[in-house]
């Protein structure tokens, strides 16, 4: 493991340790956030820790052509319950995502330093918002850092306040990065939502190859 001080630098991803704790330390300047995604790697505490960077071994994935739409869901889509926008409200998107409650989880990572990060890559253009509503209300989302060169989108959570809202997001999300031949979602860790949806785990070295590519 690393300590990161104030120069801009990430050791080699493939440093990390066997839980995926690759360095600790430096701060959430959008140069730093930028560069650590483009090296794949990710921010990862809670309140009172120091700042976690992390790059875990295997890493969750979606391949845009392999999200699953059961008959069930293709009836959501088909019925068009929700309209979904992007970057109409990142600052709500996020803050939902820190708030919802969420099973077997107490607290949130998403703590205030992290939100105000966030916006401000969001400000500079880099992390972007995919929101769901219905009746004109906010119901559903997701946030995430976008890399259109490499062709990958780094998604980091999602929430919902109306069932199937953010599954829509995602669907709709999924279906965007496709149509600009983007190669996969970065789902970072294993979520057995995420994997009924279509995602899968990969190993650490194929990841980053494919993230140089």
């Amino acid at each position: 493991m690393h300590y990161i001080a104030h120069k801009l630098w990430f050791p080699n991803p493939n440093e990390a340790t066997a839980d995926g704790l690759l360095a600790i330390g430096g701060d959430l300047s959008v140069q730093r956030l930028l560069l650590a995604y483009n090296f794949g790697i990710f921010p990862w505490f809670e309140k009172n820790q120091p700042i976690l960077w992390w790059s875990p071994n295997p890493r969750m994935v979606l391949f845009p052509e392999n999200f699953k739409v059961s008959k069930s869901f293709r009836k959501i889509l088909q019925d068009e319950k929700f309209k979904i926008t992007y970057n109409q409200n990142f600052k709500e998107v996020i803050k939902n995502c820190a708030t919802i409650t969420r099973k077997n989880q107490a607290g949130t990572w998403i703590t205030e330093e992290m939100q105000q990060a966030y916006i401000a890559l969001h400000k500079a253009g880099h992390a972007i918002s995919v929101e769901a509503w219905h009746d004109n209300k906010l119901v559903g989302g997701l946030y995430g850092v976008d890399l259109p060169q490499k062709k990958v989108f780094c998604g980091e959570s999602m929430f919902s306040l109306v069932s199937n809202a953010s599954k829509v997001a995602f669907y709709h999300l999924s279906e965007y990065v496709k149509s600009q031949n983007y190669k996969f979602i970065d789902c970072q860790i294993y979520n057995e939502h995420l994997e009924s949806l279509g995602a899968e785990e990969i190993g650490r070295k194929e990841f980053l190859q494919m993230l140089k590519l």
